[in-house]
């Protein structure tokens, strides 16, 4: 979130927003909703098994069976045709919106009080999206081909309609396969007055049993002083209800030496939320987070992460990369830390008051 030199105004509690943000999409002209939004929203207990393409819910004492493809399902153990059945969209199950109206708002009626509000109510209103790559510049490449570049891509996009769904304007340093310059990347982020931002990629190493997800904030061996006094003959502070009686180089040096530790410590808290979030949602291995220095790192204005989503050249994670529910899910886990990321500021925020 912007760094200011007071504290933000706490927004209330999680039970204010009473409209559903759920995305929908169009699928041969039928509207669908993604069922883990609207579970999330609801608090419904949801499984889905990939090999059989079954899916569960319940809450309370009621229980839903369907199957992707098919056009019955067993609501409370009684068959009940739907208009149009279960699909997969953008590597997530959807469900006819009619389904919704007719069967789950009457089942699951009562919105989970808890539930998450926008993230725009949380004082993140827009967020940076970079895919890794690009272009004439692959990444690494697995062993049976897949490409990074198109990996980042897809989870970048991924990402950004969950997080649209939330609220969030989001900025993408590319949204095609094109190559695009580390320091035109930067030069996005920076102009975008953004809050976040995220990098996505997908690691490779010789050792070929390395498996697991990291994420990097900025390095504390960059020297923060030399950055600030290059940001400050070239850059605008643009702090809230900031007044400077001089227009001193040093002055402004100091203050932006000021923004980068403070974007640097909640760097790490981002990073820590997301490996925790992934960590909690996929069977994945956590390898930890970790300082780098990193050009789209160290030269972005705002609290940044970088995450490393899997290694390309561990067969295992390759063919999970490979899977676009998977891909779906690393995605979801990251928008999840980012929530949680942004719900804890507020209440250590409100907490210092």
């Amino acid at each position: 979130m912007p760094f200011t030199f007071y504290l933000l105004t706490f927004f209330g509690c999680a039970t204010v927003p009473t409209r559903e943000a759920l995305p929908v999409y169009n699928i041969n002209g039928s509207t669908y909703f993604p069922l883990v939004s609207f579970c999330d929203l609801r608090n419904i207990d949801w499984q889905y098994d990939t090999f059989t393409k079954t899916v569960s819910l319940s809450k309370d004492s009621h229980r839903i069976n369907l199957r992707v493809g098919d056009t019955l399902a067993l609501v409370d153990g009684e068959p009940q045709y739907i208009s149009h059945p279960a699909d997969i969209y953008q590597g997530t199950v959807v469900l006819p919106y009619k389904f919704k109206e007719q069967v789950l708002d009457r089942l699951f009626r009562e919105t989970y009080p808890g539930r998450k509000p926008l993230l725009s109510s949380l004082k993140l209103r827009k967020i940076v999206i970079d895919a890794g790559h690009g272009g004439g510049d692959p990444g690494a490449i697995g062993r049976t081909g897949l490409r990074e570049k198109d990996v980042n891509l897809d989870i970048a996009r991924r990402l950004g309609n969950l997080l649209r769904s939330y609220g969030v304007e989001v900025v993408m340093t590319r949204n095609s396969d094109r190559f695009v310059p580390l320091d035109r990347r930067v030069e996005i982020a920076n102009n975008s007055g953004a809050d976040l931002f995220v990098s996505i990629h997908s690691n490779a190493n010789r050792v070929r049993s390395l498996s697991g997800v990291e994420a990097y904030y900025v390095s504390a061996g960059i020297n923060d002083s030399k950055r600030a006094y290059a940001t400050a003959g070239s850059a605008a502070l643009n702090l809230d209800d900031a007044f400077f009686a001089s227009d001193s180089l040093n002055l402004k040096a100091i203050l932006w030496d000021m923004i980068y530790t403070y974007n640097r410590a909640e760097s790490i808290q981002l990073s820590r939320s997301i490996c925790r979030s992934i960590g909690s949602n996929l069977d994945a291995r956590v390898i930890g987070i970790k300082g780098a220095r990193f050009e789209v790192l160290r030269g972005v204005r705002m609290p940044a992460v970088l995450i490393e989503a899997g290694f390309l050249s561990n067969y295992n994670e390759e063919r999970m990369l490979k899977n676009s529910y998977y891909r779906q899910r690393i995605a979801e886990s990251i928008v999840e830390g980012i929530y949680d990321y942004a719900n804890n500021s507020i209440i250590m925020e409100a907490a210092n008051r």
